[in-house]
């Protein structure tokens, strides 16, 4: 525990989709000065995502769906390209991120990589975020993905050339945090190239 922390108070704001709670606390400053303080954070859970590659074909596995908070910040059609991910709902982390890989992609990967663990937006949310890697083959592909229809997941099925959706990174095609980690995961281990 953390003793220039003391927890005074929370509230939750509200529980509808997640929950957001808003949290009175104590804070002893570098220069141990105490202040009263509060701040609002989401908790969604944590999550899994993961990129699926294929060396030889130097192709990768992406996703696009509608994502209500783009759509509402400026993103003209609120579609946004995605490395697929989920949250882990109490599973561990591998056996989530392979559910929602044969979910939302149709492939039954083999060989699973985690690569690293990372807070996404550390200021309001609670997420921490399993980040992983898996090499695919066509046979891996069972069943057509698109998600699951009772959640409402309505997901395209999209596959690039590496160079590709590095391109697209920089142009601006691709801007969802966790992919662009990935996609840049890949390059500077040299999974594809």
């Amino acid at each position: 525990m953390n003793d220039r922390v003391k927890i005074l108070e929370t509230k939750i704001l509200s529980d509808n989709w997640y929950i957001l709670k808003k949290i009175i606390f104590d804070y002893r400053d570098n220069n141990g000065v105490w202040q009263q303080l509060n701040r609002e954070a989401y908790d969604r859970g944590n999550g899994a995502t993961i990129l699926l590659y294929n060396k030889q074909a130097g192709t990768v596995i992406l996703t696009r769906q509608f994502r209500l908070p783009t759509y509402i910040n400026g993103n003209e059609t609120g579609m946004l390209i995605e490395a697929c991910a989920g949250l882990l709902d109490n599973d561990h982390p591998e056996d989530c991120i392979r559910r929602e890989t044969e979910e939302e992609t149709g492939y039954k990967i083999k060989d699973v990589e985690k690569i690293f663990e990372a807070y996404m937006s550390p200021g309001s949310v609670t997420e921490i975020l399993h980040f992983f890697v898996a090499a695919y083959e066509k046979e891996m592909k069972l069943g057509k993905g698109g998600g699951v229809a009772q959640d409402h997941e309505d997901i395209e099925v999209l596959e690039y050339n590496f160079k590709d959706a590095l391109a697209m990174v920089r142009s601006g095609e691709i801007k969802d945090a966790k992919t662009i980690l990935l996609l840049q995961y890949a390059q500077i281990n040299g999974l594809l190239l």
